[in-house]
């Protein structure tokens, strides 16, 4: 599955997610329905989502865009792993990333900052999100390789 090939395809049916990702782990792609949460420089309601089982789900977090704050790191990254989510796309920051880079996932973010979030409670899990001009709400599909994140409303691989 590539996304080069995907757009070629279904371009009537995928919309790019126009931002401008850097890609962490060691999946060469990931795909998979779609979990939303919103939050700024707060991953409290990222981490009970991640505590979660994730059913081959793609968590999609709309982070506000900061990349002066981390949302995910190498621990979180683990437990999105240990609990079946196929991988995380974030509009905002991570850390750990040379560990992230070595795991079995895939993260999109905007970059990295070595600070932590706070842990105030803040957030919300579930309904639309809009990263990079698309809106994107549970349900939905994300297709994402090296090449860009893509979103459909429906399943097409």
């Amino acid at each position: 599955m590539k996304t080069a090939d995907l757009i070629d395809e279904h371009a009537a049916l995928l919309r790019l997610v126009h931002l401008p990702f850097r890609h962490y782990g060691r999946k060469p792609h990931i795909f998979g329905p779609v979990q939303t949460v919103k939050c700024f420089e707060d991953n409290t309601a990222l981490r009970a989502q991640l505590e979660t089982p994730g059913e081959g789900r793609v968590l999609v977090v709309d982070a506000g865009g900061s990349t002066r704050i981390a949302v995910l790191g190498d621990m979180l990254a683990d437990l999105a792993i240990a609990n079946g989510w196929e991988g995380v796309v974030i509009s905002g920051a991570i850390r750990d990333s040379a560990e992230i880079a070595s795991m079995d996932t895939l993260i999109f973010a905007l970059g990295t900052s070595p600070v932590k979030s706070a842990k105030d409670g803040l957030g919300k899990v579930g309904g639309p999100v809009e990263l990079g001009g698309v809106r994107i709400a549970p349900g939905d599909w994300i297709y994402a390789d090296a090449d860009g994140v893509l979103m459909s409303s429906e399943k097409l691989v």
